[in-house]
């Protein structure tokens, strides 16, 4: 129960996190530096990782919902 919360909540973090997971593998996979001197890509794991960190930053440039304020001036 309290998984499916956190994913409820944080929905498009893990939307985007795993859009990044894969993109980043198969940026590696057609594209990736076969001579091994790219630290990025060079290596199926650090690519996938560098992928899912973008798809992460991504995900949060997203609009937050703003909360409304009662006659108080508190949220």
């Amino acid at each position: 129960m309290k998984l499916k919360q956190f994913l409820l909540k944080h929905k498009w973090k893990v939307v985007g996190i795993s859009v990044g997971l894969i993109a980043g593998y198969l940026y590696w996979y057609f594209i990736g530096c076969t001579s091994g001197t790219c630290p990025i890509q060079a290596n199926w794991h650090t690519s996938t990782l560098y992928g899912g960190v973008l798809g992460y930053l991504v995900s949060d440039l997203r609009k937050k919902p703003k909360q409304k304020e009662d006659n108080n001036g508190t949220v």
